[in-house]
């Protein structure tokens, strides 16, 4: 395995942990929601779009604030205002005083923090790794972040059974505070664009993404392929836990195999760009992740309607573990130092925000229709999305 250093490695255990952390704790808010607060089915909707939504657009002006300071230092703080937010759910529910209000307080806090967060570690790499190295950095992030996809929810869900639903926030938290300690144990110099205080307004890294023609496909792309996909996920589990009748283990062996998928795709991504050229793998890559959702629309009751669901996501997470690193890497590589935060904190808002909006669209049209109408509706339109990948540039 290439080495990439020491600094680099702290990296990315703080990351490692804090993703392994987050995914431990997916879906704990919705939970808590249900059974201890006897939330509505409304406000449980109401709860994960109204906190991404919120967070994209609080955490939109932070772009410039986060270019100009020194981003190891911002990512530590970071971590501790989601470690404090998160840890504040277990202590109001030991008190008896844990609210919807403050369920969605912490959603928006810790997103906010995260899109701060990524934006400052973002550039934190590109300073730290140079070179052809950047496409391998990228590529361990993914697979990492798969893996974590993978464990996660089951190890998550085995928690809540045995200690119930808080127990996986406080983990949760708990990873935000290793990610601090192990991003204090890296030495060496820093980066900080101090000339970005001198450019006007907001809308820095929107202006720089559309002026780039590359890169304008590529964002346009990026936030309509996540946001489609995205829509359908509350519909699928709608679709396989309501209306199909399967039971949680099935729900959630359905999705934890696939993504090691996306863990087996990030490392083949450095090998099939140095064979093939990133380019050509990004483009075909592309094409097929776009291709496959419409499996969905064959999915029906039963060990085949499972196996179904098992086999398109994992070709689906596959080709998406492929694409992601060559996407992060081109990004990083086509925008200038200085830029860097402006341009990653505009794609993370763009695409929260565009999430947000599907996700309201999409429950609508599964009213009017069914579930499977609408999931089978963003396939057909996902097979339109690759048409944006044509770059005309072989620098990708």
């Amino acid at each position: 395995m290439l080495s990439m250093g020491r600094s680099f490695g702290w990296l990315w255990s703080a990351y490692a942990v804090s993703t392994y952390g987050t995914w431990i704790a997916f879906g704990a808010f919705p939970l808590i929601a249900v059974q201890v607060l006897h939330s509505t089915a409304f406000a449980v909707s109401l709860l994960e779009a109204a906190g991404l939504a919120v967070a994209a657009v609080v955490a939109f002006p932070l772009g410039p604030w986060v270019e100009r300071r020194a981003k190891r230092p911002l990512m530590i703080v970071m971590d501790l205002v989601r470690f404090l937010a998160m840890a504040s759910v277990p202590v109001s529910y030991f008190q008896g005083s844990l609210s919807f209000g403050q369920l969605l307080v912490v959603s928006v806090v810790s997103g906010t923090a995260s899109i701060a967060f990524t934006a400052a570690s973002g550039a934190y790499v590109k300073h730290l790794v140079h070179g052809d190295r950047l496409l391998v950095a990228n590529g361990r992030f993914e697979g990492t972040s798969w893996v974590a996809t993978a464990a996660g929810p089951p190890l998550g869900g085995a928690l809540v059974g045995l200690l119930g639903p808080v127990v996986t926030v406080l983990a949760n938290a708990l990873s935000y505070l290793l990610s601090a300690l192990g991003i204090l144990c890296i030495r060496g110099s820093d980066v900080a664009a101090r000339e970005a205080s001198r450019q006007p307004g907001f809308f820095v890294g929107w202006r720089f993404i559309l002026g780039d023609r590359v890169l304008r496909r590529l964002f346009l792309n990026s936030i309509l392929v996540s946001g489609l996909i995205m829509a359908t996920v509350p519909l699928l589990s709608v679709l396989l836990l309501g209306e199909y009748g399967f039971p949680a283990w099935q729900y959630g062996l359905a999705f934890g195999v696939p993504a090691l998928g996306g863990f087996v795709g990030a490392r083949l991504s450095p090998r099939l760009s140095a064979r093939y050229g990133r380019h050509r793998v990004m483009i075909v890559s592309g094409w097929l992740r776009s291709s496959f959702p419409l499996g969905l629309a064959l999915v029906r009751p039963g060990v085949a309607g499972l196996l179904t669901v098992i086999v398109v996501e994992g070709l689906l997470i596959t080709c998406m573990g492929v694409y992601n690193p060559i996407l992060a890497t081109e990004r990083l590589q086509r925008t200038p130092a200085d830029r860097v935060t402006q341009v990653l904190t505009t794609w993370s808002v763009s695409s929260k925000l565009l999430q947000a909006a599907l996700m309201v669209i999409w429950g609508g049209l599964a009213t009017l229709t069914s579930p499977l109408a609408a999931i089978t509706l963003s396939g057909l339109f996902l097979l339109a999305t690759p048409l944006l990948l044509r770059t005309d540039s072989g620098a990708a």
